[in-house]
């Protein structure tokens, strides 16, 4: 498979501004066999932390990704996303004298949807990993693209993240209620039957969250949950799998679910779509490619692309479903990579009850 992302960013890092959206395929550069000497995710391994909180340099993709719900103190509500991409050029690059001389780039997104007025502002940056521009590190834990950063000085008891743009910005403490959940076979996450189509995944699934959004001029003290996955690999996707339904709930009764529903190009359902269902005591349930998790609604943003914003979800054991919908519809990324992720609503599909907040992410058809 082509791998138009890497190309796409040392276009951009290069200063060419004109490198047209549809060019750049997440599900493509995800995808096929990576150039020789970059590490696979090929069996389980043991997980060290905060080591694993840090960069793995050795893998050719990687990514630091928040998502949340918060509340303001005048009941304003807000879902929020920071994440940071890293993508490697060179898996043994040369020592090179030039300061600017890199063997990856680095992308990072930021968005902040608004429940009130139905608003979604979305931004991104790509920085060379050289020359202090972007990068991450481990002691203490950095992960940056200029002033955007996250950060941690306690080993990932405590997390902080700042990060601003014209339209609005965030400084937001996290502290994890909850101890990592190794996703996958113990953190294994295969997404394909090829040998290394797959990645190193674990989640911090409940981040109780405080501190500030500032939007249209006007900071407003907010508090909530938030998700921070964490991945790494070589490539993840098969060759006929050509996009995903991702997302991640905290239920109001203390579990929290992660599921990714992987596409083919025939639209059907992928047998290694996969997730993990977790309870209030920290104990694991696996899903497959079973789980009872429909589309009944779907949206067409304004590039034709289509979006199943609302859901119907049965969760094992569960007596009564669950009605899975966007907060509002219009949460498109519209950036160099467009897809949809925005902040949901969990609801009793029978009476309507609140049962839960969290976040979708799809890659639309």
């Amino acid at each position: 498979m082509r791998h138009r992302l890497p190309l796409a960013l040392c276009l951009a890092l290069a200063g060419c501004s004109d490198v047209p959206p549809e060019s750049l395929s997440v599900a493509e550069q995800l995808g096929g066999r990576p150039a020789e000497g970059y590490l696979r995710a090929e069996a389980p391994r043991a997980f060290r932390f905060p080591e694993d909180h840090g960069p793995h340099a050795g893998f050719r993709n990687e990514w630091w990704y928040l998502t949340g719900n918060l509340d303001g103190a005048d009941g304003r509500r807000f879902g929020y996303q920071a994440t940071f991409f890293r993508i490697g050029l060179d898996p043994s690059p040369e020592h090179r004298a030039s300061p600017w001389a890199t063997s990856e780039v680095w992308m990072a997104h930021l968005a902040l949807s608004d429940a009130a007025s139905a608003t979604h502002r979305g931004s991104e940056r790509f920085a060379r990993g050289a020359a202090g521009l972007a990068g991450a590190a481990t002691d203490p834990l950095r992960v940056w693209l200029e002033d955007w950063q996250l950060t941690s000085d306690d080993g990932g008891a405590t997390w902080r993240l700042r990060a601003a743009t014209e339209d609005f910005a965030l400084d937001l403490a996290l502290r994890p209620a909850r101890a990592a959940i190794l996703q996958g076979e113990a953190g294994l996450s295969r997404k394909s039957d090829a040998p290394g189509n797959a990645s190193y995944y674990y989640s911090l699934p409940r981040l109780e969250t405080q501190g500030d959004v500032t939007v249209e001029g006007v900071r407003h003290a907010v508090r909530g949950l938030s998700w921070l996955d964490r991945e790494w690999s070589s490539s993840a996707l098969g060759e006929d799998q050509v996009g995903w339904d991702w997302l991640a709930l905290q239920l109001a009764d203390g579990r929290d679910l992660m599921y990714y529903r992987l596409r083919r190009a025939d639209g059907t359902v992928d047998p290694m779509s996969r997730g993990s269902l977790v309870d209030g005591a920290g104990g694991r349930v696996e899903l497959g490619p079973d789980l009872d998790l429909h589309p009944v609604r779907h949206w067409t943003a304004g590039d034709g692309r289509r979006y199943p914003v609302e859901w119907t979800l049965r969760l094992p054991g569960d007596a009564r479903p669950l009605r899975v919908a966007a907060v509002f519809d219009a949460q498109q990324m519209m950036l160099a990579v467009r897809y949809w992720e925005g902040m949901v609503d969990v609801r009793d599909a029978g009476d309507g009850a609140p049962r839960g907040r969290g976040y979708l992410e799809l890659t639309g058809y």
